[in-house]
């Protein structure tokens, strides 16, 4: 009859010479299967943490734009110094009432949450736009003063990732701030300087009639709906002028926009 102690089978296997192929064989299984455990445990362990550093870094620059507006400093000191937080329903330009931020993620993963793009709609080189989004507000009173916006989309080189900050008439921009991008260091890369970041406060984005006008130039801005482009990064800038635009159109924070001007947010 066959010994089935397992610590006989491994004393077996251990009393094998080392150039034994069956022992070979079974150890590097045995350290890779050890190796396997430790890295899903490490990513298990870890990614709370990595999510808690990601919102942290959100929220600082988060911050820092608020704090960059003209007089965002003083009008939340009045009211409190703080950002309330809601998620979106893009297809419904409103508050989501079965998503919450802290169920976002879960929800994201679900590819049904997602809105396939055409090729026409596609401004921001996306493929397909998510349904929700995580918005920050800033009230004074009832009236919304401060509407913060996370913005993505394809560069010159892979995604960028924003945050747009627009004051409460919801057609001027209060500022921008780049949160990820992966754009040529010294051309696309000047994206997140703070004097090119700084050119955007008081952009409008809308004529008298509602048409979407921002642009960023080729060369110095010549409009109210414009900032300079980035010498030797033409790419990039009319990436930024892409992106910014498909998330204040329609496929985008268009309609839930309009909702706030008229009162309805």
């Amino acid at each position: 009859m066959a010994d089935l102690n397992p610590f006989s089978a491994w004393r077996r296997l251990l009393a094998l010479p080392n150039e034994s192929r069956t022992k070979t064989v079974v150890m590097a299984f045995l350290v890779s299967a050890f190796c396997a455990v430790l890295v899903s445990g490490a990513t298990v362990i870890l990614r709370p943490i990595q999510a808690a550093n990601r919102a942290a870094e959100q929220q600082a620059r988060i911050e820092a734009l608020v704090a960059g507006v003209p007089g965002m400093t003083q009008l939340m000191a009045e009211t409190g110094g703080t950002l309330s937080t809601v998620v979106v329903d893009l297809t419904k330009a409103r508050a989501a009432t079965e998503v919450t931020p802290e169920t976002l993620e879960a929800a994201l993963a679900d590819m049904a949450n997602w809105t396939a793009l055409s090729a026409g709609e596609d401004l921001a080189g996306l493929g397909s736009r998510p349904d929700y989004a995580q918005i920050f507000l800033l009230r004074n009173g009832e009236e919304i003063s401060l509407m913060l916006l996370p913005i993505s989309g394809a560069g010159y080189n892979g995604r960028i990732d924003a945050i747009l900050a627009l004051t409460g008439d919801m057609h001027t921009i209060a500022g921008l701030a780049i949160t990820g991008q992966s754009e040529t260091p010294g051309l696309g890369a000047r994206i997140e300087e703070p004097a090119w970041l700084a050119s955007f406060s008081g952009v409008k984005t809308r004529d008298a009639r509602g048409d979407l006008r921002f642009a960023v130039a080729k060369g110095q801005a010549g409009t109210e709906y414009e900032v300079d482009g980035i010498t030797g990064a033409t790419r990039t800038s009319s990436a930024m002028t892409r992106i910014i635009r498909f998330w204040l159109g329609p496929q985008g924070y268009g309609p839930l926009i309009e909702a706030v001007r008229r009162g309805e947010f």
